[in-house]
């Protein structure tokens, strides 16, 4: 199937408030699959981009505007494939010390969405729930509901990883 290459970054920041949180946005609306999702910032592959760390560096700093060297990236997660889009995505769990306001590209990302980490753990906020979409009418997913949104697919699958990483130190 030779799939498209793609790398995103779990970025966790102290708040103004010195509350840990996780950032998520909110992809435009276009045609294509992931219109109008939560995700991870992040993106496919240029060929400059000498890894798939690199990519998921670029991306974050180009979709949310963290410079690459402000983000201390602790661990690659668990590969994943997205068949819809036909991308092989490459997760990564990073920190960002010290947050300045984040600047969002205006083009794709509509808004930020800031979790708290303890919403984020608070097993409530895991849910089950029948959805449609441009390619599946009625399908009944696990997904996580914060702040308001519904966050499902691979992004959830994702986030159950870090979820399941955490439990371990915490």
């Amino acid at each position: 199937m030779n799939p498209k290459r793609a790398g995103v970054m779990a970025l966790f920041y102290p708040d103004f408030q010195e509350e840990t949180r996780l950032l998520l946005i909110l992809r435009k609306a276009y045609e294509g699959v992931h219109s109008n999702q939560i995700g991870f910032p992040g993106g496919k592959v240029e060929e400059f981009d000498k890894d798939l760390k690199d990519t998921a560096l670029r991306e974050t700093h180009e979709e949310v505007g963290v410079h690459p060297n402000e983000i201390e990236v602790i661990k690659e997660l668990s590969e994943i494939y997205i068949p819809p889009s036909n991308f092989m995505v490459q997760p990564y769990l990073g920190i960002y010390h010290r947050p300045k306001p984040f600047l969002i590209q205006e083009s794709e990302v509509e808004a930020l969405v800031e979790v708290y980490l303890r919403d984020f753990l608070d097993d409530s906020n895991h849910i089950e729930e029948t959805l449609s979409t441009s390619y599946a009418k009625n399908i009944h997913v696990p997904a996580y509901k914060l702040n308001g949104y519904t966050v499902w697919g691979a992004t959830a699958m994702m986030m159950s990883e870090i979820k399941e990483l955490l439990k371990q130190v915490l």
